[in-house]
């Protein structure tokens, strides 16, 4: 699936399952939501942290395709093609930082 046909099968979802995009402010607050709930189990499998009991079935592609689709529902509530974006993004960080990464020495 290409990001475009993901906005469209997420617009054609909320026309049809969804009745609404909630709120732009309101998409906001559930983004970062989502984006904690990622966290949260980044922390645990990879960091320091443990598993809770009840948080041990969790699984962090579902958490982060949450993140992806209200992600994706503010871009098409906002007019913004993902794709677009990202290729301008991309362009933008290979101007900033083609040589950047390359030559620190931390890396």
């Amino acid at each position: 699936m290409t990001i475009e046909e993901a906005q469209q099968t997420v617009d054609k979802w909320i026309k049809e399952y969804g009745k609404r995009y909630f709120n732009e402010l309101t998409n906001m607050a559930i983004l970062t939501e989502e984006v904690g709930e990622v966290a949260r189990i980044i922390a645990r499998r990879y960091g320091e942290q443990s598993f809770k009991e009840s948080d041990k079935n969790v699984e962090l592609a579902d958490e982060l395709s949450d993140v992806l689709w209200v992600l994706i529902c503010i871009a098409n509530q906002t007019g913004v093609n993902l794709t677009e974006a990202l290729k301008k993004n991309i362009e933008k960080k290979t101007a900033r930082d083609k040589t950047r990464h390359i030559n620190n020495p931390k890396l």
